[in-house]
């Protein structure tokens, strides 16, 4: 028979905060999840309550580089692992091993990495699969990313990637006006790959066409993209005017101004805008100079740039983007965290396992404080970070 035990408190589940919440896991499971008041089954011999804060659903990171030193690059089975502990100190279960442009056999190096190391349980959270953002980009929107190493997206390429990725590869980041990009997207759509536009100077119309090819995702919106334009609409027009369609937002307030966090939020409503850190190796570990692909990036004032000036990823966290969009953008907590756990799942198609509390599905959890940040991760069923004491009884 599978351990039980249950996290009493304020939590968020079905789109609300309940004030008196209740969370039973059994084994790798939720057991029940809703008002205590209402569960009908005797508790568990260990209950711990939540005196402040709110129990959550896990986050769901689909576009992370590094954090703590490390980065997916590093190709190496401890960079993996590392990542993989640091990120549940900020309530991620689950993640997109996220790749950036880079020479060919360094892509594939990092590809066969993830593959490997995703059979074994990894220490904190879980790889959920990879995100090919680069080589395929434009070299005017390339952002941070080295234009030496950018490519054209030849089909023998994208399938040679998709091969090596051996299932993993979920999302891809695509310029859709470079030559070649439209078969590639329609291919990969048919593979069942999330195609994503970013770092991309395409006009409304090419977005278009990328649309009906097969985009369906548009890649950190606002951030390496044609701005929005009332006679050129341009690529954050399309990710507007295309409901159905979701969109990721770096919401630390730097890469894009709280107020237009929170009308990209009303557009698109927290069923289609997921957050996402697009954190760097140095998320975690304070100002200082480190390395992007080759390049040094200077972070200050919780700013990561290149000695241009340019912003080179971000050292933001899933827990603080939950925060910013409730404090600066006056979005309501229980869509805050919906956009960091629900809306990313079910854009990966695991909607029906993970990013919810519901009965039934994987006991990804994290405990945020009323600071947001956090203080218990779990992930199936099992404890991989306490920063607090929670009581038990």
């Amino acid at each position: 028979m599978a351990e039980e035990w249950a996290l009493r408190g304020k939590m968020i589940a079905n789109g609300e905060e309940i004030d008196d919440g209740l969370v039973v896991v059994s084994g790798e499971t939720i057991h029940y999840a809703g008002a205590a008041g209402r569960y009908g089954g005797m508790l568990p011999q260990q209950v711990m309550t939540v005196e402040q804060g709110w129990i959550c659903p896990g986050f769901v990171d689909i576009h992370m580089h590094g954090i703590d030193g490390y980065d997916t690059m590093d190709a190496t089975p401890e960079s993996l692992k590392a990542i993989s502990a640091a990120l549940a100190r900020y309530g991620v279960t689950s993640f997109l091993a996220t790749t950036m442009t880079a020479a060919y056999d360094q892509i594939e190096r990092a590809l066969q990495t993830i593959v490997e190391e995703s059979k074994n349980r990894l220490p904190g959270a879980q790889a959920a699969g990879i995100h090919l953002e680069g080589p395929w980009i434009n070299p005017r929107y390339k952002g941070a990313q080295k234009e030496e190493h950018i490519a054209k997206p030849y089909l023998q390429d994208v399938r040679r990637l998709y091969e090596l990725a051996g299932g993993l590869l979920k999302v891809v980041t695509i310029a859709p006006e470079q030559p070649g990009a439209l078969e590639a997207i329609a291919w990969l759509r048919e593979k069942g790959v999330i195609v994503s536009c970013g770092h991309t100077g395409a006009s409304f119309a090419q977005a278009e066409q990328a649309v009906d090819a097969g985009i369906r995702h548009f890649t950190h919106c606002f951030n390496a993209m044609t701005g929005l334009h009332h006679r050129e609409p341009g690529v954050v027009g399309a990710a507007m005017y295309h409901e159905q369609l979701s969109t990721e937002l770096i919401a630390d307030g730097i890469h894009v101004h709280p107020a237009v966090m929170r009308i990209l939020y009303r557009v698109k409503t927290a069923e289609r805008l997921a957050l996402i850190s697009d954190s760097m190796r140095a998320a975690g570990m304070g100002e200082g100079s480190y390395d992007l692909g080759g390049q040094e990036v200077h972070v200050q004032n919780g700013e990561a740039k290149l000695a241009d000036g340019t912003l080179a990823g971000s050292v933001l966290t899933l827990n603080r983007a939950v925060g910013n969009m409730v404090r600066l953008s006056g979005v309501p907590m229980a869509d805050a965290v919906r956009m960091a756990s629900q809306t990313p799942a079910d854009i990966l198609g695991l909607g029906q396992k993970k990013g919810r509390l519901a009965a039934g599905w994987d006991a990804d959890l994290v405990v945020l404080d009323p600071q947001f940040e956090v203080s218990l991760t779990v992930v199936g069923g099992r404890e991989v970070y306490r920063a607090a004491q929670l009581s038990s009884k």
